[in-house]
C-alpha cells in the first residue's frame, strides 16, 4: 500500500466531482497532529475534527462537555499536520443556538483552518445553512442520530425506520441542500433510507452506520484501530487494525475497502 503524499487538496468541488462520477470517498476523525499526518498520508479524503473528542479523548460519555475552545484548540493541531485531506470541523453542543452565535463560532472555526463546519440538526438549521453558505462558509447537516440530542432522543437507536420518520428525513435532507448545504452526514438510519436520500440529493452524501450506498463513509479513528471507548462497539464498526500490521496499513486498507465497495458490509448495516 503506497503513500499518497502527492494528492492535492480535497475541495467540496472535489467531492461533488466523485459523486458526479459515482466514485466513494473516505472521512475518518482526527484530533492532533501525528494522527492528522498519517490519515492524510494514507489518502483519506476528509478529516473530521469531531466533538467526538469529549469521548474518546477526554473521557466523557456524551459529547455535551466539548467546548468551542477545546475544538478550536484540536482543530488547530489537525491543521499543522494535514496535507492534502479536506477539513471539516464540528459546531459543539449549543455553540449554534441562537444565529449570531452560530455565525461567530463557525467563523473561528473557518479562521482557525477549516474547509467546512458540521452542524446537527433537521429542518430548524436551514436559515443558519444558508446565512453561512451566503457568506463563504460550507456546511455539512448532520441528520439522524444526533449525538448532541442524546437526551432527548434517549439512547443510541436507529432513526427513520416507521414511515413517518422515513419521510421526515428525506424531507429535511432535500430542505438542508435547497438551503445551500454543502454536504450531508447521515448517522444510524436503515440502509433503505440512506440510499433513497443519496439517490435524491445533488450534494455529497456521508454515512455512519448508514449502508454502503451513501457517497461517503465516516468512522471515529479510534475505532478503525480497534480501541473503541465503548464496551461494546457499535454495529457499523469494523476492527481494521485486526487486519494490518501497522496504524498507516489499517487506514489506508479502510480507504480500499470503501472506495472499492467492499465495506460497509451487510454485518454493518442497519434494516
Amino acid at each position: 500500500m503506497s503513500s499518497q503524499n502527492n494528492k492535492s487538496l480535497t475541495t467540496i468541488a472535489s467531492l461533488n466531482k466523485l459523486k458526479s462520477e459515482s466514485k466513494k470517498f473516505t472521512c475518518l476523525t482526527a484530533y492532533e497532529s501525528t494522527m492528522a499526518s498519517v490519515i492524510s498520508d494514507a489518502g483519506i479524503d476528509v478529516i473530521l475534527v469531531g466533538d467526538s473528542l469529549g469521548m474518546v479523548v477526554q473521557g466523557h460519555d456524551s459529547t455535551l462537555p466539548v467546548t468551542m475552545d477545546q475544538l478550536i484548540y484540536h482543530l488547530e493541531c489537525v491543521v499543522k499536520g494535514n496535507k492534502s485531506s479536506h477539513i471539516m470541523a464540528d459546531m459543539p453542543f449549543m455553540s449554534y443556538s441562537t444565529d449570531d452565535l452560530g455565525f461567530e463560532n463557525a467563523t473561528k472555526l473557518m479562521q482557525s483552518g477549516a474547509h467546512s463546519i458540521k452542524i446537527e440538526g433537521g429542518e430548524w438549521i436551514c436559515k443558519m445553512a444558508n446565512t453561512l453558505a451566503e457568506r463563504g462558509i460550507p456546511v455539512c447537516a448532520h441528520i439522524g442520530l444526533t449525538p448532541q440530542a442524546i437526551n432527548r432522543i434517549g439512547g443510541y437507536f436507529v432513526q427513520g425506520r416507521d414511515t413517518d420518520k422515513h419521510d421526515l428525513m428525506i424531507a429535511e435532507a432535500k430542505a438542508l441542500e435547497s438551503a445551500g448545504a454543502a454536504m450531508l452526514l447521515l448517522e444510524c438510519v436503515p440502509d433503505a433510507l440512506a440510499e433513497s436520500i443519496t439517490s435524491q440529493l445533488n450534494i455529497p452524501v456521508i454515512g455512519i452506520g448508514a449502508g454502503a450506498k451513501t457517497d461517503g463513509q465516516i468512522m471515529v479513528v479510534h475505532d478503525l484501530l480497534g480501541i473503541s471507548c465503548l464496551e461494546k462497539p457499535p454495529k457499523f464498526v469494523k476492527d481494521f487494525m485486526s487486519e494490518a500490521g501497522s496504524i498507516k496499513e489499517a487506514i489506508q486498507l479502510y480507504d480500499i475497502s470503501v472506495k472499492s465497495g467492499i465495506f460497509p458490509a451487510e454485518e454493518h448495516t442497519f434494516f
